[in-house]
């Protein structure tokens, strides 16, 4: 009896479904992806139209539902994060609002902060539900930000300078500053630069890293100042003459104080004239501006009234013989109009 032949069974492709859903995520997807179009490319040549479009009916549905669920995974994430965040937000303002130990500067980065990082661990998150490689993300991003660094070094200086002045707080948000020869209010402290607001309304941008750099006056960082009023007397006149008539301007006015009490000094002795300076303490430095122009009127009104003389510069040339001149022109007699000589 003849040997009976064993039938060999050829290896056939398992048939892929492509309604399963991985836990691989995009990449299964991908996987998926390649796996239907490699078999939709044979029926396209074979010319199996009727398979061809169910197997892209089936794969079109199986990624959808794959993207789909990622994509609810991903929005169900964020929703309940940003919520939380908001929670957060909230009541971290509050809590900074009512500390009186944190000016508005640093109140405001700090805020400013725990959003960015917030929001950058939110977003981490959403993409990780994505199926997104964070690890790869965040390495490509921290290699972008080296690089970033490097190009926007003034930026990094700032950004150094300002956390300076938040932490030093040679100034604050509402204080009277000098700086280059412009003088306003503090309006604003941002990690970048400091907004000044002049006494004509203008906002002033200034680099933090020049703030710290330059020579700074602040007029109100001991709520105590001292205005001086300077003005020049001839020097005909005496300084305790105006002293007298200059003192009596700031008595009953409440926004100077009595003590230490107002004075009228000698500054110095121009070319013109005695200088002199009526000096008081106010309350209120953030009024300097008003009441120095306030008094340089008054002084000005009450030396006139007083006949004491406000000099302006002037030159007096004295000629003792003019011998100098003797035998020129200067001192011919000058020749008027109809021939005759004057003296």
């Amino acid at each position: 009896m003849a040997p009976q032949s064993i039938p060999t069974s050829q290896p056939q492709s398992a048939p892929t479904d492509t309604s399963s859903v991985g836990t691989n995520g995009v990449n299964q997807a991908v996987d998926q992806f390649n796996n239907v179009f490699s078999r939709a490319l044979e029926h396209f040549v074979d010319g199996n139209w009727e398979a061809l479009y169910t197997l892209l009916s089936e794969g079109l549905v199986s990624l959808g539902g794959i993207f789909l669920q990622r994509g609810l995974q991903a929005m169900a994430a964020f929703l309940l994060l940003y919520l939380i965040y908001r929670l957060l937000a909230t009541t971290l303002f509050r809590v900074l609002d009512q500390s009186e130990g944190i000016e508005p500067g640093l109140q405001s980065v700090l805020l400013k902060t725990f959003r960015v990082v917030t929001l950058v661990f939110i977003g981490i998150i959403v993409l990780d539900q994505l199926g997104l490689n964070v690890t790869v993300l965040i390495g490509g991003l921290s290699i972008a930000g080296v690089i970033a660094g490097f190009a926007a070094r003034d930026s990094l200086e700032n950004f150094i300078s300002g956390v300076t002045i938040l932490v030093d707080q040679p100034f604050q948000v509402g204080d009277y500053i000098e700086i280059e020869d412009e003088y306003g209010q503090v309006d604003e402290i941002t990690l970048r630069s400091t907004r000044i607001r002049t006494v004509r309304n203008e906002i002033i941008v200034v680099p933090n890293l020049q703030m710290i750099t330059e020579r700074l006056i602040n007029h109100t960082k001991r709520n105590v100042l001292r205005v001086d009023v300077e003005f020049g007397i001839a020097y005909k006149e005496y300084p305790e003459e105006a002293r007298e008539v200059l003192l009596p301007l700031t008595k009953d006015d409440e926004r100077i104080f009595s003590e230490p009490s107002p004075t009228v000094v000698v500054t110095g002795m121009n070319d013109s004239s005695v200088d002199m300076a009526l000096r008081f303490y106010i309350r209120d430095p953030s009024q300097e501006v008003p009441i120095r122009w306030e008094y340089t009127e008054k002084v000005r009104e009450t030396l006139r009234e007083a006949d004491i003389e406000i000099p302006f510069p002037h030159r007096q040339l004295f000629l003792d013989g003019a011998q100098a001149f003797e035998g020129t022109k200067l001192l011919s007699p000058v020749q008027s109009e109809n021939g005759a000589s004057e003296e």
